[in-house]
């Protein structure tokens, strides 16, 4: 097959199980961790390695920030053969007892995007695949690590929705955003994040497996409220002691998929 117009990959040089990081800085990290790893293709905001982890064929493009990239992105993925896609990102919590560091799976996604609206009616769900979060769920206790499971917030607007009047440019501030961030707390949403949605949408309708994996970097309980606004230069913690973290928690939830796909093949087997 020919390239894909904006991964400039084929389906000779993509795995099926995929991590999605936003960040294309974090691809090598995330490589890195591999017994192998080909550099196959950058362009845009998309670079790609494939290679194995622990005998794993395994994938890791990134989708860039937002949902029409990675939209976008797992379209192209598709066509090339993906059949498991993992976004692995950075959220920030609005529950109180996340801390900085924490593992967040999400299982479900507020789709406060406008690219699935393009794909589905707004009361379609965004939900990631049930083994996915076995598998994530799994991995975090076997690795005893902190983790919460629960909705992520997925929107187009970093600088939108929150109670500070300077959060926007300019003071733009409607009244609506003056309550939004504490009513939805209520809804028991643990995150926000940009990303999440077009995964698990998608996933959904094509007949893949979707999941998503966060962690942590900032808390908008403490950093975003009425007298201030969160500086993410100062607040988020993207140390490495978080990114690398994220990057073998990432590989190691794909990696227990794998296994699980395995076993219950040799089981279907007998």
């Amino acid at each position: 097959m020919d390239k894909m117009y904006h991964i400039q990959a084929t389906d000779e040089t993509i795995a099926p199980y995929v991590l999605l990081p936003g960040d294309p800085h974090r691809v090598p990290l995330v490589a890195a961790k591999w017994d192998t790893a080909d550099k196959i293709a950058e362009n845009r905001e998309h670079v790609t390695y494939t290679g194995t982890y622990k005998g794993m064929p395994i994938t890791c493009t990134s989708t860039g920030m937002g949902c029409p990239s990675t939209a976008i992105a797992i379209e192209e993925l598709a066509r090339c053969g993906a059949k498991t896609l993992i976004r692995m990102g950075t959220g920030a919590a609005i529950q109180p007892n996340i801390e900085s560091g924490d593992i967040m799976i999400i299982d479900s996604a507020y789709r406060a995007d406008g690219t699935t609206k393009m794909y589905v009616p707004e009361g379609f769900p965004a939900v990631a695949h049930h083994e996915i979060v076995e598998a994530m769920i799994q991995t975090a206790k076997d690795k005893k690590i902190p983790y919460h499971v629960g909705t992520s917030y997925c929107r187009d607007g970093l600088y939108t929705n929150r109670p500070n009047k300077y959060t926007s440019f300019g003071g733009y501030h409607p009244h609506s955003w003056d309550t939004f961030m504490e009513d939805l707390q209520q809804t028991k949403t643990i995150t926000m994040e940009m990303e999440s949605s077009a995964v698990l949408v998608l996933t959904r309708l094509f007949g893949l497996r979707g999941g998503v994996v966060l962690v942590n970097v900032v808390n908008f309980t403490k950093t975003d409220t009425k007298e201030k606004t969160a500086n993410f230069a100062k607040d988020a913690d993207y140390s490495a002691d978080n990114v690398d973290n994220l990057c073998t928690i990432a590989n190691e939830m794909m990696y227990q998929v794998y296994l699980n796909d395995r076993n219950n093949s040799n089981n279907t087997r007998t």
